[in-house]
């Protein structure tokens, strides 16, 4: 049997800033392990703790307890070594204003140790991105397009983005699911933060739900889509009536509609089926939740979801 180390690990890695009387850890004690080869999602709102938690994995910051190893070295230890095999896409990236595009990739290249400037070329061309001018001229939109070059751009082992599709528009946003595919083929890691569930559903090999400072869940993003719930629609020959299930235990969210019943159910579909036996069906419908939806079973109750739920996809995570 091979056994196949971790590309990223955390032991009871713990981070509480100082701030006053504050004292509630920004992260508690994560446990997390990331394969060789996946895209994991790493999910949560606001304030959850996912910027946190990169910056404890490139050392930009020192954990309050525990620790962290990437390809099986100390990141605090190894950490100038492991960047060199890290590809990062900050959430709010900040270059140099005066220099063009291309100065400043042959600058961050240098650093780095070998530039493939053909690869570059693909990468920009693909983008649709002028490497001509210079980064102040640049809309928020071409400055994540340059921000994603800087990442791929040595063919990282690893890739860690944070939101790295905010600002780019929906072709854009397709070629990038496009580059992550062929990233996974390649065989290479991603670690992604995304507030965008319908594409983190796209990809994602697996998916981490973070809340207040604490993993709540990890599973494949099928698993995590499986479980709960699902949304049931029956067609009858009559009218359809809410009365009909009103009271059934594991009943929730039902709407009725001309010939269609539509509920929310949780559990076996023996009571619901016996609780609309006597009426003739016509057709029975069963839709799986979206990651989406999962996503609000763990943060609905919570006053930044409720303000957000008609557009859940614009919810900043």
């Amino acid at each position: 049997m091979v056994i196949t180390r971790p590309v990223i690990q955390t032991f009871d890695l713990t981070m509480i800033y100082p701030n006053g009387k504050q004292t509630k850890p920004a992260l508690d004690n994560l446990n997390l392990s990331i394969r060789p080869g996946e895209i994991f999602g790493y999910l949560g709102p606001n304030g959850a703790g996912k910027t946190t938690t990169i910056r404890l994995l490139l050392d930009l910051i020192r954990p309050t307890a525990g620790h962290a190893s990437i390809f099986g070295l100390d990141v605090r230890q190894h950490s100038v070594q492991l960047h060199r095999r890290i590809g990062f896409l900050p959430g709010e990236l900040s270059l140099w204003d005066g220099l063009t595009a291309k100065e400043v990739i042959h600058y961050i290249g240098r650093v780095r140790g070998g530039l493939d400037m053909k690869y570059v070329g693909s990468l920009a061309e693909r983008l649709e991105f002028d490497m001509s001018m210079k980064v102040r001229s640049y809309s928020s939109g071409n400055k994540r397009k340059l921000g994603l070059i800087l990442a791929l751009m040595n063919r990282p082992e690893l890739l860690i983005l944070d939101e790295p599709t905010n600002g780019l528009d929906p072709l854009m946003q397709q070629i990038f699911l496009q580059l992550m595919h062929e990233t996974r083929l390649d065989g290479r890691t991603v670690f992604l933060s995304s507030h965008i569930l319908n594409e983190v559903q796209e990809i994602c090999d697996r998916v981490g739900i973070l809340r207040s400072g604490q993993l709540k869940e990890v599973k494949t993003v099928s698993d995590l889509t499986h479980a709960g719930f699902r949304w049931v629609t029956v067609q009858f020959d009559d009218a359809a009536s809410v009365d009909m299930v009103a009271d059934l235990e594991g009943v929730t969210d039902v709407s009725a509609r001309e010939d269609k019943l539509k509920l929310k159910l949780t559990g076996e579909f023996d009571p619901l089926i016996r609780a609309i036996g006597e009426q003739y069906i016509v057709d029975i419908q069963v839709q799986e939740p979206t990651l989406e939806e999962v996503f609000l079973t763990y943060y609905g109750d919570t006053p930044a979801m409720r303000s957000n739920h008609r557009n859940v996809k614009e919810v900043v995570l």
